[in-house]
């Protein structure tokens, strides 16, 4: 029996009950709203509200893991007896996974015994999800800890992020736009088709007008992206910013176009969705490259 839990970031936009069945315990990145801090069993606001505060004009920021509350986390494990491999937040996005990478390794030396194995997911949102996803099926296939981690770092740079924004000025406010682009571009209802790079960091690829072609543009991207994964990709992961409408037309668009029928469907959550805003739509799936 494999010995050791898997545990991530709540940046992987996964549904609870998702982490509840495979008993995956969670690191918390906080996010604050309206003078109001917010993290995952603590206060929290349903992602209905919180897209609905943001559409009002509240702006909230965010909070990474830091090494103590990483520590918090993964400590209990390391007392009863199991090791650890933790698949974080891109470091080309947030400070968590060196945080956590200094946590492990002050763990070991005070559990000499015990192991913690720290992914650099390169990935956000139910990329970083998927990433997960697999490795509990390797996991469940019988991979051990090492190797679950060769795994994973073999192939995070086949998780393909392809994703665009309804609203121009989140990405300013992010750094990702300038403020001359988010203003023509609203003007000019363009919207931009961005993706994670190998780094891990937001980039823009493409520019299309119109709401309908940006969500065209995803499935495009999968029909250029998938290479020797196409008809191999077993499920499609789909996240959103509270436009669920939007988020079935691509499931439908994936359906049509692949013959793919399995999908995990979710909001952005609220820190990813800090940056992104409301309105956002992504697709995952494993590629050849990003």
């Amino acid at each position: 029996m494999n010995r050791y839990v898997i545990t991530t970031d709540t940046t992987t936009d996964l549904p609870e009950s998702f982490y509840k069945e495979h008993q995956i315990p969670v690191m918390s990145l906080s996010y604050m709203l309206e003078g109001e801090t917010y993290t995952r069993g603590g206060k929290e606001l349903e992602a209905e509200e919180f897209y609905a505060k943001m559409r009002n004009g509240s702006m909230p920021t965010t909070s990474q893991v830091n090494p103590e509350g990483a520590k918090a986390l993964l400590e209990p494990i390391l007392k009863e007896g199991k090791d650890i491999l933790h698949i974080a937040f891109s470091s080309g996005l947030s400070g968590s996974y060196n945080s956590t990478r200094i946590a492990a390794e002050e763990l070991m030396e005070e559990y000499p015994e015990r192991k913690i194995l720290v992914v650099d997911s390169l990935c956000a949102s139910l990329g970083e999800g998927m990433l997960v996803y697999y490795a509990l099926k390797r996991q469940e296939e019988g991979l051990t800890l090492d190797e679950n981690y060769q795994w994973c770092e073999e192939h995070k740079l086949h998780v393909v992020h392809s994703f665009t924004v309804d609203d121009l000025f989140h990405l300013y406010r992010g750094g990702r736009v300038s403020k001359t682009t988010a203003i023509f571009g609203t003007m000019l209802n363009i919207k931009p088709v961005l993706h994670v790079d190998d780094e891990g960091h937001l980039i823009p690829l493409t520019k299309v007008r119109g709401r309908k072609k940006s969500l065209q543009a995803l499935v495009d991207s999968m029909e250029e992206l998938q290479g020797s994964y196409t008809g191999k990709n077993e499920m499609v992961f789909i996240s959103h910013g509270d436009c669920i409408e939007d988020a079935e037309y691509v499931r439908s668009q994936v359906e049509k176009r692949f013959g793919i029928n399995a999908f995990l469907i979710n909001h952005v959550g609220p820190v990813i969705g800090s940056h992104s805003g409301p309105g956002t739509i992504a697709l995952f799936f494993m590629g050849d490259h990003r």
